[in-house]
């Protein structure tokens, strides 16, 4: 019985370093590219003149809009710090609450972060919803 247990021990360790002989190693892992405000397409620093990608869409403008008139200021004082396609990954776009239930779908949609007097503000949109300010994100 013993040597039956040590055989089949022998056989089992045998089989395990056989299946990991080819074994190229760990593979490094991919990155996604990210949109960094401080750089341009071509690859270099942006200056302050050349706007953020997407700065111009309506719901981007939107969002300025709406911004300016919750804080009571005027919308030139907003500025777009980002622009993101976002992937939801449920009905609350990122800005789930605590009690609520959400749908669980996928939902393209985007991130807008926006700045006034060094505050970050960010604003999610997807689906067939505008953007709105999202005081909280989750994600």
């Amino acid at each position: 019985m013993v040597r039956a247990r040590t055989l089949l021990g022998a056989v089992a360790l045998g089989l395990l370093l056989t299946g990991c002989g080819d074994d190229p190693g760990p593979t490094a892992p991919q990155e996604t590219a990210v949109d960094d405000p401080t750089e341009t397409p071509s690859g270099g620093p942006s200056d302050d003149s050349s706007p953020v990608p997407g700065a111009d869409a309506p719901d981007v403008r939107a969002s300025v809009d709406d911004l300016a008139a919750v804080l009571g200021i005027d919308a030139a004082d907003v500025t777009v710090v980002a622009v993101q396609e976002v992937a939801w990954s449920d009905g609350s776009r990122g800005c789930a609450k605590k009690g609520m239930t959400y749908t669980m779908s996928i939902i393209e949609g985007a991130r807008i972060t926006l700045e006034v007097d060094g505050t970050t503000y960010e604003y999610h949109s997807g689906g067939s919803r505008p953007p709105f300010l999202c005081e909280r994100p989750t994600q």
